[in-house]
């Protein structure tokens, strides 16, 4: 038996994504490094692109935007689908010397951000990477933090957080799901 609550609505992911624009542009103000955003794919993706849209109505400079899929820098490749979906990679730009600001929907364990580090290291040497989630949900498997985070939600390894979001879901919300069995750590 499965329940499940929206724990956050369109206009309170909404206020939650314009929260977050408004702490990044207070550290963005500060003098120093040239910012770049990088969405994680999926979802992480369109929330990089709404970031860099708000920050742009707050005053900052267009910041270039990236992609990252972290398919093949997974820990638990073996126990993935064996015909896993691969979205896009794409950092058009020099990540050597910026600040990057990895956005993903969900921070849980750690392990996507361990992957999208990895990843990111590939491309060059930024200055420093700063993380942005629109839910951090706790119980980390590894000293991983986000920067900024739209909002806090307390939960145990029974449940998992979805976030849906326009561009992907055809909604914007965010539904905690409660399940008598665990589906496991891989859950967001």
């Amino acid at each position: 038996m499965t329940a499940r609550r929206k724990v956050l609505t369109q206009a309170q992911v909404g206020t939650a994504i314009k929260k977050l624009a408004e702490k990044i542009y207070e550290q963005m103000k500060k003098p120093g490094n040239e910012w770049a955003l990088v969405g994680i794919q999926r979802r992480g993706v369109p929330l990089a692109e709404r970031l860099e849209k708000s920050l742009e109505e707050l005053g900052a400079s267009p910041l270039s935007v990236g992609t990252l899929d972290i398919t093949f820098y997974r820990d638990d490749m073996g126990e993935a689908p064996l015909n896993p979906v691969v979205q896009d990679t794409n950092v058009p730009f020099d990540v050597n010397g910026k600040t990057i600001l990895l956005v993903d929907d969900v921070l849980y364990t750690g392990r996507t951000i361990r992957c999208a580090l990895d990843e990111l290291m590939d491309f060059g040497r930024p200055n420093q990477v700063l993380l942005a989630v629109l839910v951090d949900r706790g119980l980390r498997e590894l000293p991983i933090h986000a920067d900024f985070a739209g909002e806090s939600v307390s939960t145990n390894e029974q449940e998992r957080v979805e976030v849906h979001l326009e561009e992907v879901d055809g909604e914007d919300a965010v539904w905690l799901n409660q399940s008598e069995k665990s589906e496991g750590r891989s859950a967001k």
